[in-house]
Formats: structure tokens, sequence, C-alpha cells
């Protein structure tokens, strides 16, 4: 284990890749070899999160870029926000909230303690870092939340390569509209592919509880192509889409901001999902996520 500069803490130097048995499966971490404190997080196989613990706010998936940008509009630049995370990965975008936006307060959820242990043990955060992580499940931490006590909530939850059902309804969405404070921020990762009926319900499914919706995704997937990652994110108050249509649209992963209009279309009649219709996302084409 080497010492690291004032801030960084102990960091175990990873030359070979680590496995354990964790709730959910398989886990492994996967260092880079261009990178020395690169590392990729895979669970049965599916790359879960990518993590820098020299620059944390290198952002290598595509939607956690997009989710960064988000991150970087949702207010003034370095102001503290405090932070809901269900799903919890390799942590990576608490690291780069606790990086780029200093004393902010936040919480990390994840059902799968092993899984937990196997990332604190081997990616440990930052000394001071304001970030709490505790296992659990998301929707049932939701539901025992404070309300009005969360400026931006990102939902990033996968069983497998799956969203789990019970976190696509609309009584899902409402908690989560309890818990954010007025004009706070919801974005969640989604997963679909041709027809994108999965998304355009979740996109309608946020709209009978926020006023303002956008999806943001590349070309390909919004026209059915491929199957591919969606962030969606809503509001009770504006968001900021001109900024992020700017950023994303120049990204080296290139994606629109469908809002208005373009939203309307894309939803083209979908209908919202409650808790007896939810289901879980498709499954992506096999070796499509795979590390």
């Amino acid at each position: 284990m080497g010492s690291k500069e004032a801030g960084r803490g102990q960091v175990r130097r990873l030359d070979a890749l680590l496995r354990r048995t964790v709730a959910q499966g398989a886990a492994e971490i996967t260092a880079d070899p261009e990178r020395p404190e690169s590392f990729t997080l895979l669970v049965e196989g599916t790359a879960q999160s990518h993590v820098d613990l020299a620059d944390p706010t290198r952002l290598e998936f595509e939607y956690m870029r997009w989710l960064g940008f988000l991150i970087d509009l949702a207010a003034e630049p370095g102001r503290p926000l405090n932070v809901l995370h269900l799903g919890g990965g390799a942590w990576t975008l608490p690291r780069y909230i606790a990086h780029t936006r200093p004393g902010s307060r936040q919480r990390v959820v994840e059902i799968d303690e092993p899984l937990i242990e196997f990332v604190r043990e081997h990616l440990p955060l930052p000394k001071n870092s304001g970030v709490r992580v505790r296992a659990g499940d998301a929707r049932e931490v939701l539901t025992g939340l404070t309300e009005d006590s969360v400026d931006l909530m990102i939902v990033d939850v996968f069983s497998g390569a799956r969203i789990p059902a019970h976190l696509t309804s609309a009584e899902f969405v409402e908690q989560a509209a309890r818990v954010l404070r007025p004009g706070g921020i919801y974005a969640a990762n989604l997963a679909d592919g041709p027809g994108l009926h999965f998304a355009r319900a979740q996109v309608a499914t946020a709209q009978t509880v926020f006023a303002e919706t956008t999806i943001v995704a590349q070309p390909p997937v919004l026209r059915g192509r491929r199957f591919g990652n969606l962030v969606l994110a809503a509001s009770t108050g504006p968001l900021p889409l001109r900024g992020l249509a700017r950023r994303t649209a120049s990204d080296v992963f290139a994606a629109r901001v469908l809002a208005g209009t373009d939203l309307e279309n894309f939803v083209a009649g979908a209908q919202p999902v409650n808790d007896a219709q939810a289901q879980q996302s498709p499954e992506p084409p096999d070796g499509l996520f795979k590390g």
C-alpha cells in the first residue's frame, strides 16, 4: 500500500486483476495499463464503473460525462450540494462532486454490502470527502428520507445489466420528488434499444411528477439503431437545458438533448408506469456492456 500526497489517503496499487464474490456474483477490479491509478469495476462481467484516483474529474463512460455536465450546471461553480446517489458502483460521481464541489454532503446507497467493502478496501475515498456509503435497497432508503432535503438525486441502479422494476414506477418517482428540494434535479441512467419503449415510458412517468424533463443520448440510440445509455433529467423548476445541450454536443461522446416538442415527439404517446405495471429495463445484447 503506497502513501499518496495529502488529501488522497492511502491507495492500494493494483497491478493485476482483483476478484471477489459479492451478493450479485463475481466482482472484478481491473487496472488500466496506460494510467497507473485508473480502474474499472465489473460485476458478472458487466462494466459498472471506471475511476481515476489521480484525477476524479476524468469520466470515461459517456453517460457519466453527461451526468458530470449536469452536476456542473446544477448550481454556480464550486457551490456545495446535498446529493443522494442511488446505486454505488465504485463511487465515480461522488468522487467527482467531492473534487469539484468541496464541502458537499453526499450519501450513497448500494444494496450489495460485500461490494461496498470490496470497493472501500481497494479504491478508497479521499479523506474528508463528505461521502457516506450505506447498504440498503434504494427505494426503501428513499422512502425513509426527509422531504425537501436533497439538491440533486442520481439514480444509477442496475441488477446485472438491468434496472430493477421497482425503481421505474410513478410511485418511485413521486418519492424522489418528495425528497428533492424545490428546483432540485432528478437524474437517472437508463438503458434501452430499438423501439425505446422503456425509455419513452420512463419520460412519460417523470412527466407526471416534474414540471420539466429532458433526455440525453447519442443520435444512434435516439433513433433506435442501437442499444445504449440515456440520461433522464427532471425538475420541478427549470433545467439548465441550453448549457447541457452545448456541452453534450461538443463532447467526445457527442449527444443530443431532447426537450419541448422534440421530447414530446420522442414520448409519442407512451404511458406512465405504476407499480403494478413496472418491469425491469430490457436485456442488452450479449457482450454489449462486458469489460
